[in-house]
């Protein structure tokens, strides 16, 4: 990319889980941060069940799709307790369910496996299938904050005493190699103030297809 451009890769990744799950996806081409821009955007598409957004969902100046989907229909939720991911919005215009994501591509996954892949199996009438977790000792000790359910990204090592779960040390939502590089993620759950080393704990594999 050229001084001050990014590669976009929601969109891609995005719509290929939501195809894993079952969904028949439909690639739009990005839309600017424009009201009308993106009023015109939404409208075209309430023909379709769900419509997925990324970007433009926190409370910027130039976040405008939770105003525009309120105006056009009802925003029900508005930012959640997940790390990453809190700028999650969902509402419903006439038909159509509308999923704004975060535009940081970690946040925008974990996100999407926790409430578009529920979403796309009840559209589908399927059973949501759990993600499989493995069990492993936790090589390192996590943080978190209470109230807030946290998504760490591990790798899986091979030690003599078996496998542990290594935190990434890039944990930034807006790396995305943190979820390329990682074997799965283990949920620190709002009750819990982080994870000590040498801990067990539940690794969940993402991109489980069920």
């Amino acid at each position: 990319p050229d001084p001050g451009e990014v590669i976009e890769t929601n969109r891609f990744t995005i719509s290929r889980l939501a195809e894993r799950w079952g969904a028949d996806v439909t690639r739009r081409d990005i839309v600017t941060d424009d009201h009308d821009a993106l009023r015109a955007a939404i409208q075209r598409d309430l023909v379709r069940d769900v419509i997925v957004t990324t970007g433009g969902s926190s409370v910027g100046e130039r976040d405008l799709i939770p105003e525009v989907v309120s105006e056009l229909g009802e925003v029900f939720v508005h930012g959640v307790a997940l790390k990453p991911g809190h700028p999650v919005a969902l509402g419903r215009v006439e038909g159509a369910t509308i999923v704004m994501l975060p535009g940081y591509p970690v946040a925008a996954i974990i996100n999407a496996v926790q409430f578009l892949r529920p979403l796309v199996a009840h559209l589908g009438r399927r059973s949501l299938e759990p993600l499989p977790k493995r069990e492993v000792t936790l090589a390192r000790k996590v943080q978190s904050e209470p109230g807030i359910r946290t998504f760490v990204r591990v790798q899986l090592d091979e030690t003599e005493t078996g496998l542990e779960a290594v935190p990434t040390r890039a944990s930034g939502s807006g790396i995305l190699s943190s979820v390329a590089l990682a074997d799965g993620w283990v949920v620190v759950e709002e009750s819990q103030e982080g994870i000590a080393a040498g801990e067990t704990v539940a690794v969940e594999n993402w991109e489980y297809n069920g």
